[in-house]
């Protein structure tokens, strides 16, 4: 099964990961069968971590992944594809979507702690547009990939939505949470699908 990805994806295969949850979506919209063989690329075999991100004329119709890397890169992606489709959090994606999907994958690096004793700590901590965040409370966590930053470029922006996220309130840290940080590698299909 191999190790865990120890170096960062080429294009190609960032290309492939995002051809595969293309593919994943599409077959199971269209109730068809996947082709189950491992991808060519051992980066792709590796043990990792991703999430997948279905939106629609700019609108998030799903978003799921795993924080810690746990199965091959490519099952984890496909995993998510399937998963994001199901968002508890929306409607699900329906075959009329299809055609203006957007599809991308975020291959999610190894986390590390972030020690910061309060709000203004953990904002002067932060990397703009390049840390993703996790917080844990107890059995409540709640993580922003770095692409949110796009929609929320200031530090004290992006902590308040992740702790409203995680239903805890805004003006302070949790007592007792963890956090972590973590990079993403970005990876997006168009969209402009023909219809199924």
């Amino acid at each position: 099964m191999g190790g865990p990805r120890s170096r960062p994806l080429a294009a190609a295969d960032g290309a492939a990961l995002v051809r595969l949850a293309v593919e994943v979506v599409r077959a199971h919209l269209s109730n068809e069968p996947l082709d189950g063989r491992p991808p060519a690329g051992t980066a792709l075999r590796a043990v990792g971590c991703s999430f997948v991100t279905l939106e629609r004329d700019g609108a998030l119709r799903g978003c799921i992944g795993t924080l810690e890397p746990c199965r091959p890169l490519y099952r984890d992606v496909s995993r998510n594809a399937i998963r994001a489709m199901t968002d508890p959090r929306m409607a699900p994606v329906v075959l009329d979507e299809w055609p203006s999907l957007e599809i991308s994958v975020s291959v999610l690096s190894r986390s590390e702690p972030l020690r910061a004793q309060g709000l203004i700590e953990l904002r002067r901590l932060l990397r703009p547009h390049i840390d993703g965040l996790i917080l844990t409370v107890g059995p409540r966590q709640a993580t922003f990939l770095p692409t949110v930053w796009e929609k929320l470029p200031s530090p004290t922006d992006f902590v308040e939505a992740l702790l409203a996220k995680g239903g805890w309130a805004q003006d302070r840290l949790p007592v007792g949470a963890t956090v972590r940080r973590y990079t993403a590698l970005e990876f997006h299909d168009g969209g402009g699908h023909a219809k199924l």
